[in-house]
C-alpha cells in the first residue's frame, strides 16, 4: 500500500498457526500432578529413593512447562501468536488451546462493534453550519493488520469515523427545496452508501470492515436553525403558490376553451378579461370568495 506521497507502507497479513488441544495437555498435566504427588508421598514415607526423587522433580518440571501455555478462545475471538516480537500466525480455534510457553498470545475480538459518533459541527456544501452524527457497525477481519499496522485500532476507528462523517457532511447540501440535487436530508440511501464506501477505504489499512452505517442526527446548527426554518417555510410557500397559479391558469384556459367550443356565450376581449380576473381570484384566493351581484351591465 502506498501513501499520498508515494511511500510504501508495511502491510501485515494474517496467516493461520498451529496450536494443540488444551484438554489433552490439561489431562497430561493432571496425570503428572497425580504422579508427582505419589512420588512425594513415597519420599515422605521413606519408601522411595533417588529414582522417586527424580520422577517427582520431572513431574513438577513438566507441570511448570505445560501450565503457562494454556489460553482460552471464545467464539469470534482470535489469538495472534508471537515469538520474540515476530508474528507467527493467528489461532481462531475456539476452546482451550495450548502453545509453547515462550510464545506470546494477544487475544483480539472478531465480534461486531457498534459506535455512535459524537455530534459534529460541519459546514455543508453551501457553507451552512450543520450538526451531524453517524452510527457505524464494524468488525476486525485481519487480526495482523489490526494489531501491527496501527497503534490502537479502536482509537483509529473512532478518528476515521469522525473524518469520514466530516467529509460527507461537507460534500452535500443539507436540503434542496427543488429536489434537483443529492442532499443529506433527502437522499439517505445515497449518503449512507457513500459513507460506508469511504469508511471501508479508510479502515482497510487496519484490517477492519464496515457492515453497516448511517446518519443518526442531522440538523442545522442552533445559531442558524431559526433563520433556516423561516427560509424553508418561505420556499415552501413560494413553491405552493407557483403550483397553485399554474393550475389556476390551466383551469381558466380550459373553461374559456369549452365555453367557446360549445357556443355557450360570446365573449369579447373585455368580457374575457373580466372572466379571467374573476376566475383567478376564485381559484387563487386563500379565503372563500363572496359573490357580487351586478344589477346593471358590464359597462355601467
Amino acid at each position: 500500500m502506498r501513501t499520498a506521497a508515494g511511500q510504501m507502507l508495511s502491510v501485515s497479513r494474517e496467516r493461520p498457526t498451529a496450536s494443540a488441544d488444551g484438554l489433552t495437555l490439561l489431562g497430561a498435566a493432571a496425570l503428572l500432578l497425580v504422579l508427582g504427588v505419589t512420588m512425594i508421598a513415597r519420599l515422605a514415607g521413606d519408601e522411595g529413593g533417588l529414582g522417586e526423587a527424580m520422577m517427582a522433580f520431572a513431574c513438577i518440571a513438566g507441570i511448570v512447562f505445560i501450565v503457562p501455555g494454556f489460553y482460552m478462545l471464545q467464539p469470534n475471538q482470535a489469538a495472534a501468536i508471537m515469538l520474540f516480537g515476530a508474528y507467527r500466525g493467528t489461532d481462531r480455534t475456539t476452546g482451550l488451546r495450548w502453545v509453547l510457553p515462550w510464545l506470546i498470545r494477544r487475544t483480539i475480538s472478531l465480534r461486531a462493534n457498534n459506535i455512535i459518533s459524537e455530534r459534529l459541527k460541519v459546514n455543508d456544501l453551501r457553507g451552512n453550519p450543520i450538526e451531524i452524527a453517524a452510527q457505524v457497525v464494524w468488525r476486525v477481519t485481519d487480526t495482523a493488520q489490526a494489531l501491527f499496522d496501527v497503534d490502537d485500532y479502536k482509537a483509529f476507528v473512532r478518528v476515521q469515523i469522525e473524518s469520514a462523517v466530516r467529509s460527507i457532511g461537507s460534500r452535500y447540501a443539507y436540503d434542496d427545496i427543488e429536489h434537483q440535487e443529492v442532499t443529506l436530508r433527502g437522499n439517505h440511501e445515497v449518503v449512507n452508501r457513500e459513507l460506508r464506501a469511504e469508511l471501508i477505504a479508510r479502515l482497510a489499512v487496519a484490517g477492519i470492515i464496515v457492515d453497516e452505517c448511517g446518519l443518526t442526527h442531522l440538523a442545522y446548527a442552533p445559531e442558524i436553525a431559526g433563520a433556516m426554518l423561516r427560509r424553508q417555510q418561505a420556499e415552501a410557500v413560494i413553491a405552493a403558490r407557483q403550483k397553485l397559479v399554474e393550475g389556476a391558469v390551466g383551469m381558466v384556459e380550459t373553461a374559456l376553451d369549452m365555453l367557446s367550443a360549445k357556443n355557450v356565450v360570446e365573449l369579447d376581449d373585455e368580457r374575457r378579461a373580466a372572466m379571467v380576473s374573476n376566475l383567478m381570484v376564485v381559484l387563487c384566493a386563500e379565503r372563500d370568495t363572496q359573490p357580487v351581484v351586478n344589477a346593471g351591465t358590464l359597462y355601467s
